[in-house]
């Protein structure tokens, strides 16, 4: 048994301070109002520290020069190094991309879920930014890569250089249905709605984003079964009094989990502010969007989705000064929500750990509680990660690797 003894520990809705987590095995034992020492037990001293549960990062593209889409099998790369970051379980994210690349991350997240290396945080379905999406809010996703899902004809368009179809791409994602969890696309696209019904019918979460959907799609999308909207207020159409357009539409839909890129540049404090008012914390997932430039130094190259991008002080951008996905870890994410938002410390555990395993139907994580998974992290008061613990094993210690 491992007792972290003495920390402030957030629980959904409240913090116990001074109080103990028992660990034994991969499950929480117990949750303690004081500090615990019972016999032949491992104490970790977590006084002046919190204990929260691990962070869940459902849109996550790389890290430390890291893409998904790179070669060399990037997905289990990016999985060990992110509990450092107090990451313990991500969805990994690709941009729109050809088949066999789609195949190719798809057949390494499925390795990955099977047999998770030690140290490393927890692959789960992948999430698309897909090939669906709208063109004129395609950000810094290749349009060339982009296709219509129907009519039946358009489903099967191939542009002139014959590369490869919409339904290539859907067959990509039939032959690995487990392995694709969120996809994200435009419903406004022609064959857009039947596209979010068959996704949902055939079990994957369906998002929308980077999409020109005015408010009565965006609520037709909804009504169909989209239940995830991809980095609220970024690439789709503005909220306005008079045109709510998709933001609107997923403030105003309970049903309807945001996510929320924490670093206070893509989304204004304010914006930020006013969205978690509307939707509460159960309703706004934390994401970082975080690209290969994520802990990386400003001045730094990597890539995304095999395009260079270039890391500044507040973003990550193309050769071009496209916005390209952002340079944010969880850590960071969880301190500007306490000290930017104004957001309270178990509310900001609840954005980056409860709700996401919530939404995706991850039942026993993304909280400590008695019969949980010990997925663990220790944050000093400055929000810096201390230590971090995957099925009640310490997989990350700062200053050093477990």
């Amino acid at each position: 048994m491992i007792v972290l003894a003495g920390g402030d520990l957030v629980l959904p809705g409240r913090i116990i301070t001074h109080g103990s987590l028992l660990i034994d095995g991969v499950r929480i034992a117990g949750v303690e109002a004081r500090r615990a020492d019972p016999s032949g037990a491992t104490i970790v001293d977590a006084a002046g520290c919190y204990v929260v549960p691990g962070f869940i990062d459902v849109h996550a593209h790389g890290i430390e020069g890291l893409d998904t889409l790179d070669e060399g099998g990037p997905v289990a790369q990016i999985a060990a190094r992110l509990p450092r970051y107090g990451v313990t379980a991500l969805c990994p994210t690709t941009v729109a991309c050809p088949p066999q690349a789609l195949r190719s991350v798809l057949a390494q997240v499925a390795a990955a879920r099977v047999a998770r290396p030690p140290g490393s945080a927890r692959v789960l379905p992948a999430h698309l930014e897909s090939n669906f999406i709208n063109p004129e809010y395609k950000g810094a996703q290749p349009a060339d890569c982009l296709r219509v899902p129907g009519p039946a004809e358009a489903g099967h368009y191939v542009p002139d250089d014959g590369a490869f179809s919409a339904r290539d791409i859907l067959d990509v994602i039939a032959a690995a249905r487990p392995d694709v969890g969120i996809v994200t696309l435009a419903p406004e696209l022609p064959g857009g709605i039947d596209l979010v019904r068959a996704l949902v019918a055939a079990g994957h979460r369906v998002s929308l984003g980077h999409t020109g959907a005015n408010v009565d799609e965006a609520l037709a999308a909804i009504d169909a079964g989209a239940r995830h909207a991809t980095h609220l207020f970024n690439r789709m159409t503005p909220m306005s009094h008079r045109a709510p357009g998709v933001a609107g539409a997923v403030l105003a839909r309970e049903e309807v989990a945001a996510e929320l890129i924490c670093d206070g540049y893509h989304v204004h404090p304010a914006m930020c502010h006013v969205a978690i008012a509307a939707k509460g914390p159960g309703g706004v997932m934390a994401i970082t969007d975080a690209t290969g430039g994520s802990g990386l130094a400003p001045g730094s190259t990597a890539r995304l989705g095999g395009r260079r991008i270039r890391v500044t002080e507040d973003a990550a951008l193309l050769d071009d000064g496209t916005l390209a996905g952002s340079t944010l870890t969880m850590d960071r994410a969880f301190r500007m929500l306490v000290a930017s938002f104004g957001q309270s410390v178990a509310d900001a555990a609840t954005m980056c750990a409860t709700t996401p395993a919530r939404q995706l139907g991850l039942t026993g994580f993304g909280v400590l509680a008695e019969g949980a998974v010990a997925d663990v992290v220790v944050l000093d008061r400055g929000f810096r990660v201390v230590r971090t613990f995957i099925d009640g094993r310490e997989v990350y210690r700062s200053g050093t690797a477990a």
